[in-house]
């Protein structure tokens, strides 16, 4: 079961990066995040569990400032 959960991580992640960022890619590559995170999880793989907190860190950041837009000026 947790192979197609990294299948599925594998598959959201490849898409995100064929996309000219925006929040489309930032959506779909944070989707990958937490399905490497999860994956890394059940086999127990502290590097592939750290690493995709990271980026999932990382995607909301970047998905709150995309969705805020630009800071107002007075």
């Amino acid at each position: 079961m947790h192979e197609w959960i990294g299948y599925i991580a594998s598959v959201l992640v490849a898409v995100s990066i064929t996309i000219k960022g925006g929040l489309y890619f930032r959506i779909l590559n944070l989707a990958g995040s937490v399905c490497f995170l999860i994956y890394g999880v059940f086999l127990g793989s502290l590097p592939i569990a750290l690493i995709n907190i990271y980026g999932t860190g990382i995607n909301i950041f970047h998905i709150i400032k995309i969705v805020r837009g630009p800071p107002k000026t007075p």
